[in-house]
């Protein structure tokens, strides 16, 4: 029987190097151990459990969510996001890669010492991993917010070694693959900072008030002769509050949901600009009325999703104050369908099929249980039900659809992230549809997943078929969709009507007058 024989080539040197290294890094476990550092104690080794399982940081994502702005909620979700990436690295890789035992306590006072040590490898540190990661998503999101969450992170991560379970090497290397797991997750879901440029119109002639040429938009430096009609069930107070405050001179009306149209019309009547705070439906309303009366809109989010605010760059009241002190503005298109005597607008979307029946589900559960609650409970009754696709005729040939979605305006995907609009008046409906199968649920799923394709030309093709057996996609600018049976159910932003017959799509190319920031270089 022969002995192993370690036949590995290293460079002259490797064991001296290494030696050296572990020696230095013994040194300085032992100096952090043995000095006495004012009001350490006991605020670090209570940060170092409160980071177990990662629950200090869970609980800092939550109160950072709570602000309500959107850019915290963003920069709590990849905090979180940028953690668990981290924490399943360091346990799956990490701690198996390098087993190095833990630092002796000799040296540690014991008030010092954890409780209950743990009993893992000592490199990397998950827990400096996890603090680093969560740290850096939300600096990525949020710079003030990073700043703020930091100083926290940097304790956690001294705590490690103040307390005696990781040599300092340890720390160093979890934060740096913490670090690491936090532009990943930027690789895979980039950061509102790496997208393009909120919705512009193409037209250099109608571009922003201020571009040059004759202003689109009035400038309201102190907010006079704007009236805001504010939705009550959209929780809208704190924004209305933060725009008075910006704009003192601007006149604020509060309502019930169903008061929303008639006071829109009074607030057209006296206002030089009409503003409105809400959710999708009341900005469809809003839009509908300034257009009426040649209008200018200030949009203000107080709704869920805000699609079209945050297309518009306007994610709080100091944006959208801001671009009317200086009256920047552009001019936007807008979505018009008709179904005989139904008709109406739409800024983001408009669906029938499965999808309206989805928002008719949710709004029958959500006064009960609210809105996020009711949109799963919808999801599941109408996923799992037993219905047949919608009868369609599109170009001539009939079509059995479990969707027809159709956007104003083209919408994007980057990475992982929602679909999102980069110019609101390119004069085209982005049409998708999901073609009938046994099943609604799979081929949903499937075109969630994939994502329609797209045709190379903004046209159906002459043969009226779709190049792919589940779903598709095309850009046109007008649509018409025959053969839909009365009574078919039509959503629009969020509202529902029904059809009375054969469907019309079209765009009414910079129709509206919308308040939108200039970019902020």
């Amino acid at each position: 029987m022969t002995a192993d024989v370690d036949l590995t080539v290293r460079p002259p040197g490797h064991h001296i190097l290494r030696d050296r290294f572990l020696a230095a890094d013994s040194r300085l476990f032992n100096a952090v151990a043995t000095r006495h550092w004012p009001g350490a104690h006991p605020m670090l080794p209570r940060l170092s459990r409160a980071a177990n399982h990662g629950v200090l940081w869970f609980a800092t994502a939550a109160a950072i969510a709570a602000t309500r702005s959107p850019r915290a909620r963003r920069a709590a979700a990849r905090g979180v996001a940028s953690l668990a990436l981290a924490s399943a690295t360091i346990n799956t890789l990490g701690k198996r890669s390098v087993r190095r035992p833990r630092p002796v306590l000799d040296n540690v006072p014991l008030m010092r010492q954890l409780k209950r040590q743990p009993i893992t490898t000592s490199f990397p540190s998950g827990h400096s991993a996890s603090a680093a990661a969560f740290a850096t998503g939300v600096a990525l999101e949020s710079r003030g917010w990073g700043a703020a969450v930091a100083p926290l992170a940097a304790a956690v991560a001294l705590s490690r070694v103040y307390t005696g379970v990781h040599f300092p090497s340890d720390v160093l290397v979890g934060a740096a693959l913490g670090v690491g797991a936090a532009y990943a997750v930027r690789g895979l879901v980039p950061s509102r900072d790496q997208l393009p440029a909120p919705g512009r119109p193409r037209s250099p002639t109608l571009g922003f008030a201020r571009a040059g040429g004759t202003p689109i938009a009035p400038a309201l430096p102190d907010g006079d002769g704007l009236v805001v009609v504010a939705n009550r069930a959209a929780a809208t107070a704190d924004r209305v509050h933060a725009l008075r405050d910006a704009l003192p001179a601007a006149e604020t009306v509060e309502c019930e949901p169903e008061d929303v149209r008639a006071e829109l019309e009074k607030a057209a009547a006296r206002a030089r600009v009409l503003g409105v705070c809400g959710g999708d439906g009341t900005v469809n309303a809003a839009a509908e009325v300034a257009l009426r009366h040649g209008l200018p809109l200030a949009v203000l989010p107080g709704g869920t999703l805000n699609h079209f605010a945050y297309d518009l760059g306007v994610e709080n009241a100091r944006d959208l104050s801001r671009a009317l002190s200086r009256g920047e503005a552009v001019r936007v298109d807008l979505g018009h369908f008709a179904s005989g005597e139904t008709q109406g607008h739409f800024l983001n979307t408009f669906s029938l099929g499965v999808y309206p029946e989805l928002v008719g589900e949710r709004e029958r559960w959500e006064r009960l249980i609210g809105g996020w609650p009711a949109g799963v409970i919808a999801a599941l009754r109408v996923l799992r039900s037993d219905r047949r696709p919608l009868q369609a005729t599109v170009k001539g040939r009939p079509h059995p659809l479990w969707l027809l979605f159709a956007g104003n305006g083209t919408y994007h995907r980057l990475g992982l992230t929602p679909a999102r609009r980069y110019d609101l008046a390119d004069g085209l409906l982005d049409v998708r549809v999901v073609h009938g199968g046994r099943r609604p649920a799979l081929r949903l799923l499937a075109a969630a997943i994939a994502g329609p394709l797209t045709l190379p030309h903004s046209r159906l093709r002459s043969s009226g078929r779709y190049p792919h057996p589940a779903h598709a996609a095309v850009r046109v600018r007008q649509l018409r969709v025959e053969g839909i049976a009365p009574g078919t159910p039509l959503a629009y932003d969020g509202e529902v009507a029904m059809a009375e017959g054969d469907l019309t799509l079209r765009k009414l190319p910079e129709a509206l007058t919308v308040y939108s920031p200039l970019p902020v270089h």
